[in-house]
């Protein structure tokens, strides 16, 4: 199986960036293909609505490193977004992402799963409210089917990971796949 892992935050050692590393490991042990795009380390430019990529052959008006992503996109039985919750959402980093989707809109429809990942510091699940239901109303309309959802509260530092099961949770829906 082919899974790309996307993720959102700039913290390379952060909460995210270990919730991936547990996913990544899970999935690894069970011999799927991983390809980890880092979102907020790579060159992605928002979605413009310029219609180029519908209207010609062109593809996206922007020649970034979603050029890099889509053939592994293209390929994926399963997608992973792991985004730290900034003010209530995914943050902008692997929305950015998300809304360059749009070039390749038919082509992703049917036949994936997805997978959601957040940490927050807020310990009420709710802040992560606006991601989760983003996310659902996201796999409704590519029709892909949601393999889990894991919102890991309380969790502003990677420390504080040491003290939940999330780790654990995260390396169970990894293996789950």
């Amino acid at each position: 199986m082919n899974i790309v892992v996307i993720t959102g935050s700039a913290h390379q050692k952060g909460t995210t960036a270990a919730l991936a590393d547990e996913f990544i490991r899970g999935a690894s042990e069970n011999g799927h293909n991983i390809y980890r795009f880092n979102a907020a380390f790579k060159d992605v430019h928002p979605c413009i609505a310029c219609e180029q990529c519908h209207e010609t052959d062109k593809g996206c008006v922007f020649k970034d490193d979603m050029g890099v992503l889509n053939p592994y996109l293209l390929k994926a039985d399963t997608v992973v977004f792991v985004t730290p919750i900034y003010y209530y959402n995914m943050n902008a980093q692997i929305r950015s992402v998300i809304d360059r989707f749009y070039a390749n809109d038919s082509e992703l429809h049917h036949n994936k799963k997805a997978v959601l990942i957040t940490a927050m510091a807020d310990k009420d699940k709710k802040s992560a409210d606006g991601a989760n239901i983003s996310f659902s109303h996201m796999l409704e309309y590519l029709d892909w089917e949601n393999a889990g959802i894991v919102n890991a509260a309380g969790c502003w530092e990677r420390e504080s990971l040491k003290n939940t099961d999330y780790p654990e949770q995260v390396y169970k829906l990894a293996k789950s796949i």
